[in-house]
């Protein structure tokens, strides 16, 4: 089995600007692609695991979205020869959303169903798996999922959280990386 590096996107991989699915918008933070390429040179799947409800509020659609993954895999791999595995995102939210997207689903991160279904589709340990998040809601999705080593990157935008029992505090993906 292999293992992965779970990865939160806004807030982790670029600038949390809010609700960001342009690639003309898109910024990535100090270090992210010399830490993805030092993950994957350590054998870490990249997946990406992200709450998009910018879709389900009307923001954007699921086709910005995947336009904007590709970008970011396409730059990633052209300018870094970064292999991103995959994508997921959860476009639902449980009170602020339209249509079918207002709804409690098990995909929305504190849940751990897009960590269990990235498990699942590309045969993951968890246990041997990390997540680097920069949200509550990213470490508890973790915690459920079984993931074995937590991370939260604390940054001046992400402080609303005190550390879970059995997660590192770190300052960035760069620092993740250079733990390891």
């Amino acid at each position: 089995m292999a293992v992965a590096a779970f990865l939160d996107r806004d807030g982790v991989i670029n600038v949390d600007h809010g609700y960001v699915s342009r690639w003309e918008d898109f910024e990535f933070l100090p270090g992210v692609p010399e830490a993805l390429l030092s993950l994957g040179k350590a054998g870490y799947e990249l997946i990406v695991i992200s709450n998009q409800s910018g879709i389900g509020r009307g923001f954007y659609s699921e086709a910005d979205l995947e336009e904007l993954n590709r970008r970011i895999a396409h730059h990633l791999q052209e300018q870094w020869a970064i292999e991103m595995t995959s994508f997921y995102h959860c476009p639902h939210h449980p009170t602020d959303a339209l249509g079918d997207y207002l709804t409690r689903c098990e995909c929305r991160k504190p849940a751990p169903g897009m960590i269990l279904r990235a498990a699942k589709e590309h045969s993951i340990d968890l246990a041997g798996s990390l997540l680097v998040g920069d949200k509550r809601s990213d470490i508890e999705a973790g915690k459920a999922a079984g993931v074995g080593r937590l991370f939260h990157v604390s940054t001046a935008t992400a402080t609303e959280m005190e550390p879970l029992s059995g997660c590192v505090v770190v300052n960035s993906l760069r620092e993740v990386a250079d733990k390891l």
